[in-house]
């Protein structure tokens, strides 16, 4: 391909037609949005662009106004999401990148691709990235043209094209973008190998970038073969609520264990951990004494062991002094702490009406015995959450229904005696249903 040409009609986008398109208002994002929206009569493209106020630069607001206007033109709709950055352990760049893709999970519609700007020189500069950090193939894989982002896929048509590609499509169209002053800032990793580092590599070995996209491509099909060839083993191994058991991974080989261990994190989405935390993962989890409660912080949730299995789950903030009422069944009863909500449905956990003089409310422990429905003596709930085998780290965020002060059910786990339907029609009873828990 000619370093100075750009055909938007070889651009792949695997199929999808309907596309929300990443966009800065800096020069890259500016290319792929102007060539697709070349390609929308040509390809019957359905596209929405993006913005991200960051709220960094004082130019902000300016960036903003000049992604509105270039969208007016070409006629594509706008979305401007502005986000609030959580700095805390963790630098900008890396705080900045999850707010954006946060908001960009948030927005996509069903159906539709998420589309960003990234090109073969970005994807040198993962790599070197990668590097940098010690990485193994599958971080120096580096960026793939497609992944899969929740229940939707990212895909980045431009890798293929170097930054002077870009540029030169830029030029012959007269497009206008952006300059981020912080893109000249060498503090920031990606900027020092951008300006000082890559372009000492280029003048020495003109083909540079181009051999380390293909090393990348290399090493993203040794990781593929690996995920097919484990992919049978790792489904046999993984169950339902996402754990994975100790006893098989005990009998493997290192290697094998430390691979398969990846990529039940990934299919957690959990972020990969690093060589150390892996180890660490089997030496102090999986390894640890029958009564011990160990845990260890990996991005977002911890890695916890419960009966012979390993866990990875999302912390979240014991609820045990909240006391929720609910004066209306037929309104959901939004729970804390992202913990779903409560509504009557019509299926579910069946149970008694209420009796006029009953109001509803739901808390997340409950003292003294409980009698719950298909037990003959009475139990503390500590007890009850062993016997059903709820984790330590759910016992105090699973809600528990009750009547005035006599509790009724625990959805999913039980339902004591005191709410239990027996033998009374469906229009003496309701259906309590939890969705949307973590």
């Amino acid at each position: 391909m000619s370093q100075t040409t750009v055909l938007p009609e070889t651009l792949s986008l695997q199929g999808y037609d309907r596309l929300l398109v990443a966009f800065s208002g800096g020069m890259d994002s500016a290319v792929l949005l102007h060539m697709l929206a070349g390609l929308r009569q040509t390809k019957g493209l359905t596209l929405r662009a993006v913005h991200i106020h960051h709220g960094i630069s004082r130019y902000a607001d300016d960036w903003q106004q000049h992604c509105q206007q270039v969208c007016d033109d070409l006629a594509i709709p706008l979305l401007v999401r502005k986000v609030t950055l959580c700095t805390e352990g963790r630098g900008i760049e890396a705080a900045a990148r999850e707010a954006r893709y946060t908001a960009f999970s948030e927005l996509l519609q069903p159906g539709e691709a998420l589309v960003t700007a990234h090109h073969q020189d970005d994807q040198c500069e993962t790599l070197l990235l990668a590097l940098k950090r010690g990485s193994g193939p599958a971080g120096l894989s580096a960026m793939p043209p497609v992944l899969r982002f929740g229940s939707a896929v990212l895909l980045r048509p431009l890798l293929p094209f170097t930054r002077q590609q870009l540029a030169a499509y830029a030029a012959q169209y007269q497009l206008h973008w952006v300059e981020d002053d912080s893109n000249q800032d060498t503090a920031y990793d990606r900027n020092f190998l951008r300006l000082k580092i890559l372009p000492q590599l280029e003048q020495r070995w003109p083909r540079f970038t181009a051999a380390v996209t293909r090393s990348a491509e290399l090493c993203g099909e040794q990781e593929a073969l690996l995920d097919e060839l484990l992919r049978p083993e790792l489904d046999n191994l993984i169950t339902n609520e996402k754990a994975i058991p100790v006893g098989p991974l005990a009998g493997f080989s290192a290697v094998r264990r430390a691979a398969i261990l990846r990529r039940w994190l990934m299919h957690c989405g959990a972020p990969m951990p690093s060589r150390d935390a892996l180890a660490r993962l089997w030496q102090e989890i999986a390894l640890s004494r029958e009564d011990a409660n160990p845990r260890l912080t990996l991005g977002e949730g911890e890695l916890r062991r419960y009966d012979q299995h390993l866990w990875w789950v999302r912390v979240k903030e014991g609820q045990r002094q909240t006391v929720l009422h609910w004066s209306d069944r037929q309104t959901p009863l939004i729970l804390p702490a992202g913990l779903g909500c409560l509504t009557a449905a019509e299926q579910g956990i069946k149970l008694r009406l209420p009796t006029a003089d009953e109001r509803l409310s739901v808390r997340f422990t409950v003292p003294g015995k409980l009698y719950i429905v298909g037990r003959d003596r009475g139990r503390s709930l500590k007890k009850i959450w062993q016997e059903c085998g709820i984790p330590p780290w759910r016992r105090e965020t699973t809600p528990v229904l009750f009547y005035n002060d006599e509790p009724v059910c625990a959805p999913g786990v039980f339902v004591t005696r005191y709410a239990e339907p027996k033998d009374l029609p469906d229009a003496d009873c309701w259906w309590l249903n939890w969705t949307g828990q973590a």
